[in-house]
């Protein structure tokens, strides 16, 4: 039986969204972390300091697609959690908690991810990440046309 290559569609960007992600909160869920959650640790840890609280909550807004409420909230739990922590004036930065959970699931995914992407010759890298930057270029104008 042969089998083709499918051509990148939704359904196989979907796929593969899925199946990574469920790669990740398989092991945030071992940490009592959400992917959420997690996107927000990651910000906050690249920020290398104190960062806007609205600054996050815009980056989350932008990156997954989820109201300015939903995004507060996610922010509200990882303080009370301790892994973020208020700083004046209305900023947030990451606790030496938060870093260590940070650290520690991407440590623990990296090698996952790494075994995924094995094999895949560099060029066809650049290009996937090319087409799949620019979907998400226009996903995001026509998202925005939605909304206006």
């Amino acid at each position: 039986m042969t089998t083709t290559t499918p051509v990148l569609n939704p359904r196989v960007i979907a796929l593969a969204h899925y199946a990574a992600r469920a790669l990740l909160e398989n092991v945030l869920a071992r940490h009592g972390a959400t992917f959420q959650q997690s996107v927000t640790l990651r910000l906050a840890a690249l920020a290398e300091g104190p960062v806007g609280r609205d600054r996050i909550v815009e980056d989350l807004v932008g990156a997954l697609k989820i109201d300015a409420t939903e995004a507060h909230s996610v922010v509200d739990e990882l303080i009370s959690a301790g892994l973020l922590a208020p700083h004046e004036p209305s900023q947030v930065r990451i606790t030496d908690t938060g870093r260590a959970l940070f650290e520690t699931t991407s440590a623990e995914t990296a090698p996952l991810t790494a075994r995924v992407y094995a094999g895949i010759p560099a060029e066809d890298l650049v290009v996937a990440g090319r087409v799949l930057s620019l979907i998400t270029e226009r996903a995001d104008e026509e998202l925005a046309a939605l909304n206006t």
